[in-house]
């Protein structure tokens, strides 16, 4: 009789298969329909909300706790609360970091920021710095390392450059930057994107006046980073705010281009690069490395948070 009681609650049942479903249908149908795609780009955190309501309302039934805890540890994993991966010192170090056009920082403080990472490769988006010789004072706060600029997005190295091209989004004033490093003797391709955001405007209540357009110019600009990787061969790394949380069809079609996604790999927490919304849209993925530790640091130069992740 115990046991089953552990298990009898329509609403602990509710909770879990509902929570279920929510998952798969971000993460599977994510962008084919509007509904997934809200679903999608809403945080995680949100499904594990009505988690202490029903573990709260099972415990006075005394019935259905164990389904209303598999529920809630379903949702706590979706939000990426349960994510911890080993982790080990690497030879490689990249830095993501959307820097919101220096709004929020100054140049030397940033270049302190960049420079205590010690990182080989920094990717810079929203670097279209508002005021005038910001650019000029971060270069020299950040000696040794070679700075290249596209429209919006600067990559930093200190790695030997073998080339550098921009490249013009359809329809977009933002331009894709490929770099191609050498690292360890071999080529290295170093893209650095930021693709736009999606504009929900008023969504929720029905109204995808904003959301629809701003939907086909994206997925202008991800094709255009698909082809980008697609023509890159060897050693491949892409890096930026992606505007993209980690599930749905956007990211798993970057992830299958562009490699596996490092926090992923080497990451713990739920990794918050944009943490007024609770999500992360900031990644690093990569072909031919294997990411070794991942983490997201706690600067507040931006509205985003640095990624620092380590390869061999």
């Amino acid at each position: 009789m115990f046991r089953s009681r552990l298990f009898r609650s329509r609403l602990a049942w509710l909770y879990l298969i509902g929570v279920a479903l929510i998952w798969a249908a971000a993460d599977l149908i994510g962008e084919r329909t509007l509904p997934t795609l809200l679903l999608a780009y809403t945080p995680a955190l949100v499904w594990l909300l009505p988690a202490p309501l029903v573990v709260l309302w099972t415990l006075a039934r005394r019935r259905g706790l164990a389904v209303a805890l598999a529920g809630t540890l379903l949702a706590a994993w979706s939000a990426g609360l349960l994510h911890w991966r080993p982790q080990t010192q690497g030879e490689l170090r990249v830095l993501t970091f959307n820097v919101a056009r220096g709004y929020q920082t100054t140049p030397q403080r940033l270049g302190a920021l960049l420079a205590g990472s010690r990182a080989d490769i920094i990717l810079l988006q929203e670097a279209n710095f508002a005021e005038g010789g910001y650019d000029e004072a971060l270069a020299r706060a950040l000696p040794g390392y070679r700075v290249l600029r596209a429209y919006e997005t600067t990559t930093l190295t200190r790695l030997p450059v073998i080339s550098s091209r921009k490249v013009n989004y359809p329809s977009d004033w933002r331009e894709v930057l490929v770099t191609r490093v050498r690292w360890r003797g071999q080529p290295l391709s170093v893209v650095n994107a930021h693709p736009g955001r999606l504009k929900f405007g008023n969504a929720l209540a029905g109204d995808f006046t904003l959301l629809r357009p701003s939907l086909t110019q994206r997925a202008g600009q991800i094709e255009t980073v698909l082809d980008v990787i697609g023509g890159e061969s060897g050693l491949l790394l892409l890096g930026g705010d992606l505007n993209t949380p980690p599930r749905g069809l956007t990211y798993r079609a970057l992830r299958r281009a562009a490699g596996p996604d490092a926090f992923e790999q080497a990451g713990r927490g739920p990794g918050w690069t944009f943490p007024s919304l609770k999500t992360r849209i900031d990644h690093q993925l990569s072909r031919g490395l294997t990411a070794t530790r991942a983490r997201v640091l706690d600067a507040r130069e931006s509205d985003h948070r640095p990624l620092l992740v380590e390869y061999r």
